[in-house]
């Protein structure tokens, strides 16, 4: 038996086949934004050497993450009135530029503004793609597809710190700097899924008669950019710094002006305000608090292996695989157990209790704690992460109007995005605040050892060090330090991780709380285009 073509198939229906090459060409894209994250978390210190730029580093971080979180609600609305495919192309090209100019930066201002013309494409990479895949498949059948993406993401974490760490250590390759291929390394992955997508992502799509809300676009940028540069900034800047307040006001004003703007607009606003129900905004509240404490504990792991057991950049990547396996098991799991049962509601309840768990798990160990624990714990936290990601996305998916899944779908991934710069920046902060005093704790406790007093003695260079202030902006004089010396130190740090782990566990206990409010409505069996087709369908007139 023949799969059917599109014509024998029902109205919008697409076939296995057909859905699974458009797949291919929206995990391209997918890629492209996941291996640049892990990519750079592993090539950025050599990077900031190499541009003479390592004081200023953040900024390249910072301006890619202000428009890609900028852009993804822009997106999202622009796909549902103009298209996913001209959208998604754009995305794609954005990022393709980004990467060539960033692969060719002279300094490190040059690629702080490079890296925010990718941020511009990576703001659609990844809620376009769960968009689409919302037109193309039913909602009971479409976590099937999405454990692909979570395939993408797993992927990256393997080969993102591997690369990037090969080609940060590379002087030159092909006659080029070493580094350079961190970024340069897009552009064929890039040039592929654009042609994959042009060629056929052909969904039908009917233009909506709709003006574009460049004004709440405006006002979004002017309320979101002074609160993610202080949430990334703040720590150094002061939270209570002239500098800091400012942008505090600035960002309330924006987001006050936003929100008048939103109602004046309707249906035409860049996150109308109609789809914000009980369901809608509860799930996003649960996105946002999830993104805190994920981004959180994504942050506090690698800096544990790497200062606190000795690990490079490359081999803390590899330790997580762990974490990543949990993710991609529970993420296949249960996106088949959602399609057969088509019930939902149960996997992120057990996922933020897991997550939860593993968090307050993560907050026991220590500098003796065997690796092997830690990864265990890892799987833990990766299960309780594959429960939610997918559940969410289409419960948010299957309660709005399938002319408004864009819109809907790149809110989720905008709060979520939000969420993780303030987890990230909040963590750092608390990690930050309290390692001074936790490390003078342990030299205190350690000061009158025999064997702690003879090394530092055989240590003078140290022992001046230790009088003036251990510089905590470089931990690489860890690595030939004394192990005696090393230790409180090491000890410190864990402490601080400790506690940064404990408040992550504390904030997805919230979300875990909050999400016991989730109302479980029947999965459609039809896909976006279907129920579009069939609301467009003219209404048939009866004969007497």
């Amino acid at each position: 038996m023949t799969a059917p073509t599109t014509s024998d198939a029902a109205p919008g229906q697409l076939t296995h086949r057909q859905i699974l090459t458009v797949l291919s060409g929206l995990m391209l894209g997918m890629l492209l934004a996941a291996l640049d994250q892990t990519i750079m978390a592993s090539a950025m210190k050599t990077i900031a050497d190499q541009l003479h730029g390592q004081t200023i580093q953040a900024w390249a971080t910072t301006a890619y993450l202000i428009t890609a979180t900028i852009s993804t609600p822009l997106y999202g609305k622009l796909s549902d009135i103009f298209g996913r495919k001209p959208m998604y192309l754009t995305a794609i090209s954005f990022f393709l530029l980004g990467s060539v100019l960033s692969g060719i930066a002279g300094s490190m201002y040059e690629l702080a503004a490079y890296r925010a013309v990718q941020g511009l494409g990576a703001g659609g990479l990844m809620s376009l793609a769960l968009a689409i895949i919302a037109d193309m498949v039913a909602p009971r059948e479409r976590s099937k597809y999405q454990s692909y993406f979570m395939g993408v993401w797993g992927l990256s974490s393997v080969a993102g710190p591997v690369v990037g760490g090969f080609f940060a250590g590379l002087s030159t390759f092909a006659g080029i700097e070493g580094w350079r291929w961190v970024f340069l390394l897009n552009v064929p992955i890039a040039l592929v899924a654009l042609a994959v997508v042009a060629r056929y992502l052909n969904v039908p799509h009917k233009p909506v008669p709709q003006k574009v809300d460049y004004l709440g676009a405006i006002l979004l940028t002017v309320g979101l950019v002074p609160l993610l540069i202080i949430a990334e900034q703040g720590r150094e800047w002061g939270w209570a710094s002239g500098r800091a307040l400012a942008m505090y006001g600035i960002g309330v004003v924006g987001l006050i002006a936003f929100w008048f703007n939103e109602r004046r607009m309707g249906d035409a606003a860049l996150l109308p305000l109609r789809l914000f129900g009980k369901q809608f905004s509860l799930i996003n509240a649960v996105n946002f608090v999830m993104g805190v404490g994920m981004f959180g504990m994504m942050m506090s792991l690698p800096l544990y292996l790497q200062i606190v057991k000795g690990a490079s950049p490359t081999e803390s990547g590899l330790m997580t695989l762990p974490l990543t396996f949990g993710i991609l098991a529970a993420a296949i799991i249960s996106g088949r157990m959602i399609s057969r049962t088509g019930r939902y509601r149960i996997y992120p309840v057990v996922g933020l209790g897991l997550t939860a768990a593993s968090l307050f798990l993560f907050a026991q160990i220590g500098v003796d704690t065997p690796l092997w624990a830690t990864m265990l714990i890892m799987v833990l936290a990766g299960a309780g992460l594959g429960l939610c990601m997918q559940p969410l996305i289409l419960a948010i998916q299957n309660d709005v109007d399938p002319r408004d899944i864009g819109v809907a779908t790149s809110t989720a991934t905008f709060f979520r995005s939000i969420g993780g710069t303030v987890g990230t920046a909040v963590f750092l902060s608390i990690l930050f605040t309290v390692v001074g005093d936790r490390i003078s704790d342990a030299f205190g406790s350690v000061r009158t050892d025999p064997a702690f007093t003879e090394a530092l003695t055989q240590n003078p260079q140290f022992a001046g060090s230790l009088q003036g202030g251990i510089d905590l902006n470089n931990t690489s004089f860890l690595n030939t330090l004394d192990p005696t010396l090393a230790r409180p130190i090491l000890t410190g740090f864990s402490s601080s991780l400790d506690t940064v782990f404990l408040v992550g566990g504390v904030v997805v206990l919230a979300a875990f709380a909050l999400i016991w409010f989730l109302k479980e409505t029947p999965l459609s069996t039809k896909s976006g285009l279907q129920r579009i087709a069939e609301e467009d369908a003219p209404t048939p007139v009866a004969v007497h």
